[in-house]
């Protein structure tokens, strides 16, 4: 069966080694366009942290789409909400609390702003408000409104401390989130029922496709549940093991323009 949408995580994966878009990347993506194959860029970013690349690879209008937040939300690039899920406060309470009994620096995003409750703000904190182009506002627990949307809270910190720090998480936090780690300073605490695969075959059942018409390409662990998803599954060069254990496929790096090596070996009729 034909691949009619291909879902490409963004970092480490879309991106190269200076998160740009190579020219053969973009080719890529218009070939595959020009066939009629839906392009869905699926990330750990909120939309404004993809806009610049939706524009690169002239993905626009209400017939386009994107799954941000690692599966938190899908929506069409223009904003439009399909699915949503998120954080309750209590759960923020409860994980800022968890944070500082584990000595390690969190934050929390909703659509539009970081919050951090950290007076001394993590340089992991600054780093993604300049990826995303989200502006970071310090509150205390007490200043945090109860009704604020929180689509998802990140442990952010040293690769080490961050690991270690992984394994204390006690087994009654890992059964009410989604936890996953999508970059060695990032650990990702998110509702339950969101991951990138759940929105994914969401995403692909609202446009009337199966798994075996979906190719999805990935390197990190919150890339794991679509590559179990898609039939086509292509796991980068550069991923991780258990991302190649799981794909169908290895493409090359994304310094060596793997996704663009997979959508025209494996994609493109």
């Amino acid at each position: 069966m034909s691949v009619k949408l291909i879902a490409i995580d963004m970092d480490g994966t879309l991106l190269n080694e200076h998160s740009e878009l190579n020219p053969a990347t973009i080719e890529a993506v218009h070939a595959a366009k020009a066939q009629g194959i839906k392009v869905v860029i699926c990330t750990g970013r909120p939309l404004s942290g993809v806009t610049p690349f939706l524009k690169q690879l002239d993905l626009s209008g209400d017939d386009n789409y994107v799954i941000t937040f690692n599966g938190s939300m899908a929506q069409t690039v223009t904003g439009k909400i399909i699915t949503s899920l998120t954080l309750s406060h209590e759960d923020y309470i409860d994980i800022e609390a968890l944070s500082r009994k584990l000595n390690i620096h969190c934050h929390v995003e909703s659509e539009d702003h970081i919050y951090t409750a950290n007076r001394d703000i993590s340089p992991y904190t600054v780093g993604e408000s300049s990826l995303v182009n989200m502006q970071i506002r310090y509150r205390t627990p007490d200043e945090m409104r109860p009704d604020l949307p929180i689509v998802k809270a990140m442990l952010i910190d040293h690769p080490d401390l961050l690991e270690a720090a992984s394994q204390k998480i006690p087994t009654s936090f890992h059964d009410r989130f989604h936890i996953v780690r999508s970059a060695p300073y990032f650990l990702e605490i998110l509702n339950n029922q969101a991951s990138k695969g759940r929105t994914l075959k969401a995403l692909a059942e609202y446009l009337h496709f199966n798994a075996a018409e979906v190719m999805a390409i990935g390197d990190q662990g919150n890339d794991l549940s679509m590559l179990e998803y898609a039939t086509n599954s292509v796991a980068m060069g550069n991923g991780i093991p258990e991302a190649k254990q799981i794909a169908k496929y290895e493409t090359k790096t994304n310094v060596e323009d793997g996704v663009a090596y997979a959508i025209r070996q494996w994609a493109l009729a």
